[in-house]
Parts: C-alpha cells; sequence; structure tokens
C-alpha cells in the first residue's frame, strides 16, 4: 500500500517538504517501447491512467497486448464491461497472444471489481470502459455525468492507497475530445489519446497530461494483422518523397514531446473555378492557413485570391505549433509557382504579421 495520499488509511500529520522522501516509485515497462515513451519512462505504481480514442482506433487491442505480455511476469486484470469473455479471447486468439496468465473479469460493477481486485492483487488492472461501470450509491444511468465521474474517482483512490496501476479506456466526443466531465481529466495522473483514420494503417498516440513525464510526447503504431506494432523510425512514415522531385512539397522538423520528427507538408494551390475558392487544411490550422495567405500577399506580393489552396501533412499526423508557418508558407510558393524546392531542405520558423521570421522552442535541439 502506498502512504502520503489524502484518504488513504491512518491519521494524516503534517510533515515538512524537506523530510519527505525523494524515493521514486520503481517503474515498470509495457512491453511496448512507444508506449513507454508516452507514459514518461513506464507505468507508475498506483497511478491512474486514462486512454481515449475513437471506436475502431485500437485501444483496446493495445491494452489487450500489453496485459499479455505483462501478465508473463506479473499479475494483471483485465475487466472488460463492453465486451464478452467470449470476444475477448476470440480476439485475442486471432492476435496471437499469450493467454496462460492473464485474469479476465467481466462486471461493470465498481464496488465489485475492487473487492475481487482487493484478493487478486494485480499490479496493473484496465478498465474497459469507464463509461459502462457504475456505483449502486450514485442514482443515474452508466455513462452519465455523475456516474463518471464518481467512478473515476473511486478507481484513482483505490489505485493510489493499494500501489496498483489501474488503466482507463474513456470514449471520446464528435471533435474528437475525451467524453464526460472536465474533473475526469483533473483525477487521473495521465490522460493519452490514441488516434488514426479509419483508412490508415498507422496509429499516433499522443499524452495531454502527464504527472510522471512530458506531455505532447507522440509514440507511433502500425495497426497489422497481429496487432499494433512499433514505429521504430516515426521520421519515415512521415515523408512519402520518392526520387522524383515535385513541386508543393517542403520538409520540417516538428517537436514532440522529446524528440524531433521530420514531416512533409504538401500544398496544391491550383486556379479556383468558383467565386468562392476553397481553403482546406488537413493536419494544419485552418486559421493558421488564413493568417499565412494574407502574409504573403500583403508583404509578398503573391495574390492568390482567385486560387484554391489545399494543405496536407502526409501520415495524418497533426501539427499545431507554429513552426510549421515556413515551411507551409514555402511548400505553397513552390505550388503556385510550380517550382521544386531542394530535397535536401529542411526547414522550421514561425512567420509573424509583419512579415519576419521568428524562433521557435528548442531550435538547436531541432537541428
Amino acid at each position: 500500500r502506498l502512504s502520503g495520499y489524502a484518504g488513504s488509511a491512518g491519521v494524516a500529520k503534517v510533515q515538512k517538504l524537506s523530510d519527505i522522501s525523494l524515493e521514486e516509485l520503481p517503474r515498470f515497462s509495457t512491453g511496448f517501447k512507444e508506449f513507454d515513451r508516452v507514459l514518461g519512462g513506464g507505468v507508475v505504481p498506483g497511478s491512474a491512467i486514462l486512454i481515449g480514442g475513437n471506436p475502431g482506433a485500437g485501444k483496446s487491442t493495445l491494452l489487450l497486448q500489453t496485459l499479455c505480455k505483462l501478465a508473463q511476469q506479473m499479475k494483471t486484470l483485465y475487466v472488460t464491461g463492453e465486451e464478452s469473455l467470449q470476444q475477448v479471447a476470440m480476439r485475442a486468439h486471432r492476435l496471437g497472444l499469450p493467454t496462460d496468465n492473464l485474469n479476465m473479469l467481466s462486471e461493470t460493477s465498481i464496488e465489485q471489481i475492487c473487492l475481487i481486485a482487493e484478493e487478486e492483487q494485480p499490479k496493473l488492472m484496465v478498465i474497459d470502459s469507464i463509461q459502462v461501470m457504475h456505483m449502486a450509491d450514485v442514482q443515474s444511468s452508466p455513462g452519465s455525468v455523475a456516474q463518471v465521474r464518481e467512478t473515476a474517482a473511486y478507481l484513482t483512490r483505490f489505485a493510489k492507497t493499494r500501489g496498483v496501476a489501474i488503466v482507463m479506456v474513456g470514449h471520446v466526443t464528435k471533435d474528437g475530445s475525451l467524453a464526460g466531465p472536465k474533473v475526469l481529466e483533473h483525477c487521473i495522473d495521465c490522460s493519452v489519446l490514441l488516434d488514426g483514420d479509419a483508412d490508415s494503417r498507422f496509429r499516433t498516440l499522443r499524452s495531454h497530461k502527464n504527472r510522471f513525464g512530458a506531455v505532447n510526447e507522440l509514440g507511433v503504431f502500425a495497426m497489422t494483422e497481429q496487432g499494433l506494432r512499433e514505429v521504430s523510425n516515426p521520421s519515415a512514415i512521415f515523408l512519402s518523397r520518392g526520387d522524383e522531385v515535385t513541386s508543393g512539397s517542403s520538409v520540417m522538423v516538428v517537436w514532440e514531446g522529446t524528440r524531433p520528427l521530420l514531416v512533409e507538408i504538401q500544398a496544391l494551390v491550383d486556379h479556383s473555378m468558383m467565386a468562392n475558392p476553397r481553403r482546406v487544411a488537413v493536419g494544419l490550422e485552418q486559421n493558421r492557413l488564413a493568417i499565412l495567405l494574407a502574409v504573403l500577399h500583403r508583404h509578398g506580393g503573391l495574390q492568390m485570391a482567385d486560387q484554391d489552396v489545399f494543405v496536407n501533412v502526409v501520415g495524418g499526423v497533426k501539427v499545431t505549433e507554429t513552426s510549421a508557418d515556413l515551411a507551409l508558407l514555402l511548400a505553397m510558393v513552390s505550388s503556385l509557382r510550380d517550382r521544386p524546392l531542394p530535397q535536401d531542405l529542411v526547414v522550421f520558423g514561425e512567420v509573424g504579421l509583419a512579415g519576419e521570421i521568428r524562433p521557435v522552442p528548442s531550435g538547436q535541439e531541432r537541428i
């Protein structure tokens, strides 16, 4: 059992900050280096982790693979509330996973789950999913704001006081954010999102909150017939350049968490046949595109008012930082003039409203 957590057994007492032990709890690996990277170096005992993602992204598959690996060396428990035990067993068999030591439980009552976990004493427990769990004392249906809030808080207290790491699977809304009350993200230690298009085999795992590591850390996986596999060199999938040099393409360095990645940005600028030309951005912010087009017109003397502009980040990755400004501008000008950029050119930089190029964070590390 862990001590020092509010609500743990015993009478709380005041301590000086300097007297508190700095000994860190030993992390344990998930079996996936990319997953460990996103979590900050592995799973911290007693931590509460929330993983969200669109239906079919691979949340249950990733966690099932993780628990099957860890079950060979430690006690684990997979609690399923959405699928039957037979359905989970069929998926594990299809993926060819070792299932001898993995303990399974089909239950939706949080009180009953914690009673069983108290007896089994697993080091890692998965709750799939938090939206179907319920507490008898809460007078509302599973998935409601009150149920999700109370069940998540109950599981977090159980994790802290018993020293068991708990991973909760969460649903997402239409805009891709985690479903449920905001307090759900406040009470947990780590929030990660598994993202990927249904027609793409690549998945990105990104941390949005992490009390034990860096936020916005990125892990990349590929969905195969044997489940999710790690991508050791993510830059390779984000660069689609072949031997042929084409216009409208530029390469930038994006900083994801604690590592740089090479990302290709493509642009297509073509004469519009409509009164209102289209402006489409995939993987980039639409408002940023509008600002850069205005800067090009005002300070670069390039008129695109009668042009359709389509921009895309190769590989399905989303770039939100302003360091993509310079690469996006070069890609659009390259497409407009139909002049390819040098293949060995890699750029990054923020473009201000006055047309100046501004430095970005971690510039030296990107180089």
